[in-house]
C-alpha cells in the first residue's frame, strides 16, 4: 500500500506480538488510562475510551482491570501516578526516521531509557520536529475482507468521511483523517461491519528503501527493542524493504 509503514507489516511477519513480551496488558491500561484522563470515564461518550476498552477485551483483559485503568484516568483512584503521552522523534541506522508514542509516568526515566535504546542499536533520538514533518497523523482502520464486499465497504466509509481503501492480507484497511477516524468506525458499526483494530497512527510520505541486509536488520532490532520498552506504546517508522529481505530477516 502507498504510504503505509513497513513496520506494522514486520510486526506480522516476524511475529512480535506483546502478550509474548508481557507487556500487552500495560499497554492496554495506560491507552484507557489516558483517554479516560482526556474525554471522561464514560465510554459511551468518549470513543477513544470506547475503543481502548474493546481492545482491552479483544485480548482478554479482565474487567477489574479496565475499571482500575479509568479510574486512574478520571482521579478517582488513591495515589495513581499521573500518566502522561509523548512523542519521541529519532533516527535509526541508514537515516531512518522513526516516531516513539510513550505514555508515562516518569518522563526523565523514559527519555534516559530511549536515548539508551537508540544508542545501543546504532541510531540516536533527535529533537522535536526533526522528523514528524515526513509523517502524517492519521486514522487507521482494519476490517476483515471475508465480512463485507468491497463495494459496500467504500460506499460506508466514503460518507461517513473515510480518505482511502486499500487491501492488505486479507483484510481491508480504511484511513481517514485524524479527526474522522472515529465518525467513520460509528459507522461500520452502525452498518454492523466488524473492524479488528482503530487507531491513530503516523504514515510516512515518502518511504526510503532498504537494500542492504545488515542495515535492514539494525532497524529491525531498534524498532523491536524499542516496542519492548514498558513505555512505549507505538513505534512507527519509514522504512521500505523489499519482500525477499523482509521474508529472510522473518525466518
Amino acid at each position: 500500500m502507498a504510504g503505509h509503514s513497513k513496520w506494522s507489516k514486520v510486526k506480522r511477519t516476524k511475529g512480535v506480538i506483546d502478550v509474548k513480551r508481557g507487556n500487552l496488558f500495560s499497554k492496554l491500561s495506560k491507552e484507557i488510562t489516558v483517554a479516560a484522563r482526556m474525554g471522561g470515564g464514560d465510554p459511551s461518550g468518549n470513543p477513544r475510551l470506547r475503543v481502548a476498552v474493546l481492545a482491552a477485551r479483544a485480548q482478554s483483559m479482565p474487567n477489574e482491570n479496565v475499571e482500575r485503568a479509568i479510574k486512574r484516568g478520571t482521579g478517582d483512584s488513591d495515589g495513581a501516578a499521573q500518566i502522561e503521552e509523548m512523542v519521541y522523534e529519532g533516527y535509526a541506522p541508514g537515516g531512518i526516521a522513526v516516531i516513539v508514542e510513550v505514555a508515562t509516568d516518569n518522563k526523565n526515566r523514559t527519555a534516559a531509557d530511549l536515548r539508551l535504546i537508540f544508542t545501543k542499536y546504532h541510531g540516536n533520538l533527535a529533537s522535536s520536529g526533526s522528523v514528524s514533518y515526513m509523517f502524517k497523523r492519521k486514522g487507521q482502520i482494519s476490517v476483515p475482507q471475508d465480512a463485507v464486499g468491497e463495494d459496500r465497504l467504500l460506499d460506508i466509509i466514503l460518507e461517513a468521511g473515510a480518505d482511502e481503501l486499500n487491501a492488505d492480507g486479507g483484510h481491508y484497511l480504511i484511513t481517514t483523517a485524524h479527526d474522522h477516524l472515529y465518525t467513520v468506525a460509528e459507522a461500520l458499526k452502525n452498518a454492523q461491519i466488524p473492524s479488528e483494530s482503530q487507531q491513530l497512527t503516523y504514515l510516512p510520505d515518502i518511504t526510503v528503501p532498504i537494500h542492504d541486509e545488515s542495515v535492514a536488520a539494525q532497524v529491525l532490532r531498534l524498532c523491536d527493542a524499542l516496542e519492548e520498552d514498558d513505555d512505549v506504546q507505538n513505534v512507527y517508522a519509514n522504512f521500505d524493504l523489499p519482500e525477499e529481505l523482509l521474508s529472510k530477516l522473518s525466518v
